[in-house]
């Protein structure tokens, strides 16, 4: 079994990458209510700062402080996917490995995160949410992706409702599987 390492800092700032099981399905968006209504519960137990977040089809990013004297992040993440996977009516196929589990199959199992190092690696960050719809090819411009935090940072003053503007021209995404 692979031996993961990770950084636990109290009241640490962190960028998480979450993914659903399945790449390419809509799950996430298709049960957005449900999500939200998740988050919501956790942060009631756990009052992280949820500093930017984008809810994607398959996959969603998170900047988020954590509370002060908090460092167990795997716990809040696995409240998280617990309660959207037990309030879900969904049945797909699972592997034998997520019977043997107890699994959905409605998650992967792990997760990626990365410790926020300064003030420019949040922004880089933040902004990296922000414009992640754009980059899948869900829509030409951030301010158009309904699921981001982009809309009360707007709503804030913290950022212009075109950034990005156009700059972008199609010419930025992912890479092909071929590149």
């Amino acid at each position: 079994m692979t031996d993961y390492r990770r950084l636990f800092v109290r009241g640490g700032t962190y960028f998480f990458t979450v993914n659903a099981a399945r790449p390419g399905s809509t799950l996430l968006t298709d049960n957005i209510d449900i999500l939200r209504a998740v988050m919501a519960e956790t942060h009631a137990e756990h009052p992280c700062r949820l500093d930017a977040i984008v809810i994607l089809p398959d996959h969603l990013h998170t900047v988020m402080t954590l509370p002060r004297g908090e460092s167990n992040f795997p716990l809040i993440w696995n409240k998280i996917k617990g309660r959207f996977s037990r309030r879900l009516d969904w049945s797909g196929p699972r592997s034998r490995s997520k019977l043997s589990k107890r699994e959905r199959g409605i998650w992967q199992r792990r997760y990626w995160e990365h410790l926020i190092r300064d003030p420019n690696d949040f922004r880089t960050h933040v902004e990296y949410c922000w414009i992640n719809p754009v980059r899948h090819g869900f829509v030409q411009h951030v301010r158009d992706w309904p699921y981001s935090s982009f809309h009360r940072d707007v709503a804030r003053g913290v950022v212009s409702s075109d950034f990005a503007g156009d700059i972008l021209n199609g010419e930025f995404g992912e890479l092909a599987a071929s590149e």
